[in-house]
């Protein structure tokens, strides 16, 4: 028989945050507001301790598509994303370099190779196997058109920086799918606000000064600066990188990363437009360098770039200078006299466990990978939506949920690190030791391994991917395995319908062509959104 003093009944979220703030408004959502009858409900609380001393990083300003879902879970309204927290459109990921250095080319393609890995899937890709007929053509011949072009009509949007929708399509909806870049600092503020005013989520300001066990090891509470002991059942680490509660309470031991994913270092900078109506770029664009790469996201006032590189191949200085002229070209000389440059450190890796008796970590507590590809306000969302759906009941049931989910987690994380690498392995580049070092056997994971040894005579498919609910389809490995020009000689198939595959491709020619007609750009949808809301019916 469950006693009624193991029930879970008080949520404590050590931190705020994007995870902290995510994380209450996903488990509110589901434990607390009661969306048909429109009220509030006492099944469980939620308190956020946030520690009024410790500043948001806020440099996590892209999301995937899987956060629309998620914010309309919360309940926030999409054109709020637009009207506060400086928000755009993004549709994709644009490589630029990642396969020659600039000024190289192999003896097939164009030295200013870049590519899109873009949000929408292949056009049929679930009826017809369009990569393993597009990889039989690359590998026969040289491509006018990079494969995102040939088999999903996206890229030319993120090509022309278009928007993925249009003024008439209700919030959420799209022609094209659409995740976000936004200013992290607003955004987790918006979260706060509608979590506060909306969700029934309790707040305490305040600094976190010890952490209580209980007599079986749990915590049963934390002592305070300012309204002292705070008891709970189930205590959720959004700490950040300090993993207050995870790392530092239980010395939960760290797996270390680096000796796969090299990049441990970056230096983060805004840039302001010098114009109001400047093009917004519709995807986030990565530009490889000689021991690393520079993201670059376009928000509604400003750019968000940043140097992400290894400190074991390059000097903070002289990935500054690359950094200063990477934006040159886009900045005058007065406006880079002004730029304010912060440098941020990370270990590449992860917890050996996420959750741990009544603690569960989410967000940079849980670990930390270099942002290639933006997969941590991904593991964020993943998280705070695992820990809503399977919230346990009592003690007794923790540990067999505590179990699925560092389970889950571990194969998430060994998911995204084996996908990031595969951009690096793929690299053609041999202008440095850092590519080099990228490329050499011991540094790659054995599964990936294996992968590439298969890839070369078969797409990547479903079949490759062990999980359940993976964070990235085989459709992602698709777009990067080609649009990095890797030569696949699938065995060709008896019954492979080739008109219809023909077919599907020119459909997927025509849709571009039209969409570059139809579709306005970034700017003036946001715009639009901003001066008359979105429907949300």
């Amino acid at each position: 028989m469950v006693h009624m003093q193991s029930e879970i009944k008080k949520i404590i979220i050590v931190g705020g945050g994007s995870a902290g703030w995510l994380t209450a408004g996903l488990i509110a959502a589901k434990h607390i507001k009661n969306s048909a009858a429109n009220t509030l409900t006492n099944s469980v609380s939620i308190t956020v301790i946030e520690s009024p001393n410790i500043p948001t990083i806020g440099v996590g300003e892209g999301t995937w598509p899987s956060m629309r879902e998620t914010l309309k879970t919360i309940g926030i309204n999409e054109a709020d994303l637009f009207t506060q927290c400086d928000a755009s459109f993004k549709q994709a990921s644009k490589f630029v370099h990642w396969e020659n250095a600039p000024g190289t080319c192999d003896i097939n393609h164009s030295a200013a190779s870049a590519y899109f890995h873009p949000f929408s899937l292949p056009s049929g890709t679930t009826k017809l196997d369009l990569a393993s007929y597009i990889g039989e053509q690359y590998s026969n011949s040289s491509q006018a058109q990079t494969f995102a072009q040939h088999v999903c009509f996206q890229s030319v949007l993120c090509e022309q920086n278009l928007a993925p929708k249009q003024i008439t399509h209700k919030a959420y909806d799209y022609v094209a799918n659409y995740g976000y870049h936004l200013n992290a600092t607003k955004f987790a503020q918006l979260l706060k606000d509608h979590c506060l005013n909306k969700l029934g989520v309790e707040y305490l300001s305040s600094h976190i000064t010890q952490i209580n066990n209980d007599v079986e090891g749990d915590i049963a509470s934390v002592t305070t600066d300012s309204v002292g002991i705070v008891a709970g059942d189930l205590f959720i680490d959004c700490s950040g990188a300090q993993s207050l509660l995870l790392a530092k309470h239980y010395q939960i031991p760290f797996c270390s990363k680096k000796s796969v994913l090299f990049n441990d270092s970056a230096l983060a900078v805004q840039i302001p437009y010098d114009d109001d109506d400047a093009v917004i770029a519709s995807s986030t664009v990565s530009t490889a360098q000689t021991a690393g790469w520079i993201w670059d996201i376009g928000l509604q006032s400003r750019r968000g770039v940043g140097h992400v590189y290894s400190s074991q191949h390059i000097t903070d200085e002289k990935a500054e200078e690359e950094l200063i002229e990477y934006i040159k070209s886009s900045t005058s000389a007065k406006q880079r006299q002004s730029l304010s440059i912060r440098k941020l450190s990370f270990e590449p890796g992860y917890y050996e466990k996420f959750w741990h008796r009544n603690c569960v970590a989410v967000g940079m507590s849980a670990g930390f990978i270099e942002p290639l590809e933006a997969s941590a306000l991904a593991m964020i969302e993943q998280a705070a939506k695992m820990i809503s759906e399977q919230l346990p009941a009592n003690k007794q049931t923790m540990k067999i949920t505590a179990k699925r989910f560092n389970e889950k987690f571990s194969q998430h994380w060994q998911q995204i690190i084996e996908f990031l690498k595969l951009h690096y392995v793929l690299s053609k580049r041999e202008d440095s030791s850092y590519w080099l070092a990228n490329k050499e056997s011991s540094s790659i994971p054995q599964s990936l391994h294996e992968m590439l040894e298969l890839w070369q005579f078969q797409t990547p498919s479903s079949y490759d991917i062990t999980q359940s609910t993976p964070l990235f389809p085989a459709a992602s490995y698709q777009y990067v395995l080609y649009g990095m020009n890797f030569k696949t000689q699938p065995i060709r198939t008896a019954n492979r319908d080739t008109k219809a595959i023909q077919r599907l491709l020119l459909d997927v020619q025509n849709k571009r062509q039209h969409l570059a007609k139809a579709m306005g750009s970034n700017r003036e949808l946001i715009n639009k959104i901003k001066q008359f809301g979105l429907s949300q019916i």
